[in-house]
């Protein structure tokens, strides 16, 4: 009998079928909401960032603003702003530099989910395709001769 009862509380017990392996957790979002920073001009950036978003899944390209380094996009359900800034050179020969990050839709910070792994993919194509639209830099010609110095 005391067998029989033992039994009956350790099948009692089971959770035949149940899953027991714990749900996934999200990655944190790191303090900078995933921003980073790439070695081309702002121009070259925004405009290679511009042709990744068009053909990334499940991305909505929503508009964009050239002058502001701005573009509108919606991912995972969430619309923020990704947008590009140039850096200042801080020490000779440091070449240009442009930072990368999210904004919410009135322009303020953002530290969400979507927003810091869109970013991370832009950070991983960023610098291995910008060769591929970078705008070569055309000096107009003056028609006039140059001058030599005195």
């Amino acid at each position: 009998m005391a067998m029989a009862a033992a039994l009956a509380v350790l099948v009692g017990g089971c959770r035949g079928g149940a899953d027991m392996r714990p749900e996934p957790v999200a990655a944190p979002v790191p303090a900078d909401g995933g921003a980073f920073t790439v070695a081309e001009s702002m121009l070259d950036t925004w405009n290679t960032i511009g042709k990744i978003l068009v053909g990334l899944d499940g991305v909505g390209y929503e508009g964009r603003a050239q002058m502001l380094g701005l573009y509108v996009v919606s991912y995972r359900g969430e619309r923020f702003l990704v947008r590009t800034r140039a850096l200042v050179i801080e020490t000779p020969g440091q070449g240009l530099r442009t930072r990368v990050d999210a904004l919410g839709p009135e322009g303020q910070a953002t530290r969400s989910a979507a927003a810091a792994d869109l970013l991370q993919v832009l950070a991983r194509r960023v610098p291995a395709e910008v060769a591929l639209y970078r705008q070569p830099v055309k000096l107009p010609s003056t028609g006039k001769p140059r001058r030599k110095p005195l």
